[in-house]
C-alpha cells in the first residue's frame, strides 16, 4: 500500500480517518476511481466506543455495511442522563422509540472497528490505498487540483477532498484560524465487563453521569463483552495557561465528591493518554475551486453531540450523492456543480452541530444553584419528546433544515426547584 502509484485518479482523499474513509467509499460507489492518502505507516485508529446515531446507520445501511456494524458493536436500549454528584436520574431516551422513528438504530461500536469495516469496504471497491504520505500543500490546477506531499512528491485528480483533521492544511487556504481550547480533557478506558459487573453498571444503555465542571460516561461494547469509560473534566491548569494541562492528578481531583459510580469507574481509566478537547469556530465556505473540505477539518465539535464521527461519514455520503447526481451519461462529473451543492447544505448543518455542543457542555457542567435548574428542568421533560432530536437524527443531510432549538428555551433562573 506504500508504493506510489502511478495514472492520474478521478479524486484524491487525503487522510485516512474515519472521514477521509467514508468519503473515498461514498465516492468509489459512485464508479470512480479514487486515491486515498494517509499520513502514517499504516492505516488504523486510538481511541474506545464511537456512538452512531441513526443519522449515521441510515448511511451505514445504505452502503450495505449495517448489519456488519450492529455484528460488531452493541445496540444499548436507553440513554440515561444522571446527576454526577448524588446519581439521580435526570433524563432518558428509549432507544428502541428512537430506531422506530428514525428508521434506524441508535449503535455504539469500538472506533477501531469501525474503522476497520470502512478500511475493508474501501478495499472491495478498488480505492488506492497509499501510507506513509505526507500532504504539505493543496493547489487547484487546470481542470483540477493537486495534492504536494513532504517528500516532494505530488499527485492531481479532477477533485481533492481534504479529511486532514483539526489542524487541517487544506483549511488554510480558506481561513486563517486556530483550534480553540476547551480547557476540557477526556480519558478514557475499554476495559472487560467482567471488571465491572455486578458494581451497579448499566449493561445496555449508555449512561452519561453530569457534574460540575466535570461528566462521565459508560456504555458496552463488542456485544457486551467490554465497558467503554470517558472522563472528562475542565483543568485547572490549562484556565491558567500551563503547557502541561489535564493530567492525572487533575483528573482525581476533579471528581473529589462525585457519586460512588464514578469513583468506582475513575481507578479503570487509562493514565497513559488523555484527549484534550478543542473545536473550531464554524466557518461558511468549504470548497475552493475543486478542493474541499470534509469531516474535522471543515467542523471539529466538541463531544457532546456524539457527532464527531457522524457529520463525517455523513459528509462523505451527501458529497457521494451530490457528484452521482452530477455525472452525464459518459460518465464525465461537473464538479463545480456537485461541490456547489455540496457546499450549499454542509456548512450550516455542522454549525449547527458544533454551537449546539458547545451549548450542551455548558449546560452539562454547571454547580450550585445553576445545577439544581437544569436538573429541575430536565427532569420535566417527556422522555418521547424528540423536539432536540429531529433536526439532527432525521433524514436531513440533503437538504437545509429550520434553525433548532439548542435546549428548552427557558431561562434557569426561572426554573422552580
Amino acid at each position: 500500500m506504500s508504493t506510489w502509484p502511478e495514472g492520474r485518479p478521478d479524486v484524491l482523499v487525503v487522510g485516512g480517518g474515519i472521514g477521509g474513509l467514508s468519503a473515498a467509499l461514498a465516492l468509489a460507489r459512485k464508479g470512480l476511481r479514487v486515491r486515498l492518502y494517509e499520513r502514517s505507516a499504516e492505516f488504523g485508529e486510538v481511541g474506545a466506543g464511537l456512538q452512531l446515531a441513526p443519522n449515521c446507520t441510515r448511511v451505514l445501511d445504505t452502503y450495505g455495511l449495517l448489519d456488519e456494524a450492529v455484528s460488531l458493536g452493541v445496540l444499548p436500549e436507553h440513554m440515561i442522563m444522571k446527576d454526577a454528584v448524588d446519581a439521580g436520574e435526570l433524563t432518558r431516551l428509549d432507544l428502541a422509540d428512537l430506531e422506530r422513528r428514525y428508521g434506524h438504530p441508535y449503535l455504539v461500536i469500538h472506533r477501531s472497528d469501525l474503522h476497520g469495516l470502512l478500511l475493508r469496504a474501501c478495499r472491495h471497491l478498488g480505492v488506492d490505498l497509499v501510507t506513509d504520505a505526507h500532504c504539505v500543500s493543496y493547489e487547484n490546477v487546470d481542470g483540477g487540483a493537486r495534492a504536494v506531499f513532504a517528500d516532494g512528491r505530488t499527485d492531481e485528480a479532477d477533485a481533492v477532498v481534504a479529511a486532514d483533521g483539526l489542524h487541517s492544511v487544506a483549511r488554510r487556504l480558506l481561513v486563517h484560524d486556530e483550534p480553540v481550547n476547551s480547557a476540557y480533557v477526556a480519558y478514557r478506558a475499554a476495559i472487560p465487563f467482567e471488571e465491572v459487573r455486578g458494581n451497579g453498571v448499566h449493561e445496555k444503555d449508555v449512561v452519561v453521569h453530569i457534574g460540575p465542571r466535570c461528566h462521565f460516561v459508560r456504555y458496552p461494547l463488542r456485544g457486551g463483552r467490554m465497558l467503554n469509560q470517558v472522563a472528562v473534566f475542565e483543568s485547572p491548569k490549562a484556565l491558567a495557561g500551563e503547557a502541561d494541562w489535564g493530567t492525572p492528578d487533575e483528573l482525581d481531583r476533579a471528581f473529589d465528591g462525585m457519586c460512588a459510580q464514578i469513583r468506582q469507574g475513575l481507578p479503570l481509566m487509562w493514565r497513559d493518554r488523555r484527549w484534550r478537547m478543542f473545536d473550531r469556530d464554524p466557518i461558511a465556505t468549504w470548497v475552493t475551486g475543486r478542493i474541499a473540505l470534509l469531516g474535522d477539518a471543515a467542523h471539529p465539535p466538541l463531544q457532546y453531540m456524539a457527532q464527531g464521527a457522524v457529520m463525517a461519514v455523513e459528509d462523505g455520503w451527501v458529497l457521494g450523492e451530490h457528484v452521482d447526481a452530477r455525472t452525464g451519461p459518459s460518465g464525465v462529473v461537473d464538479w463545480e456543480g456537485a461541490l456547489a451543492a455540496y457546499q450549499a447544505v454542509r456548512p450550516e448543518h455542522c454549525r449547527r452541530v458544533v454551537t449546539t455542543a458547545r451549548a450542551w457542555g455548558e449546560l452539562w457542567h454547571h454547580d450550585g444553584l445553576k445545577r439544581l435548574q437544569r436538573n429541575a428542568l430536565l427532569r420535566s421533560r417527556d422522555p418521547y419528546d424528540y423536539t432536540f432530536t429531529d433536526w439532527i437524527y432525521g433524514p436531513t443531510a440533503l437538504t437545509p433544515t429550520e434553525e433548532p432549538p439548542l435546549y428548552p428555551k427557558i431561562p434557569l433562573n426561572s426554573v422552580r426547584i
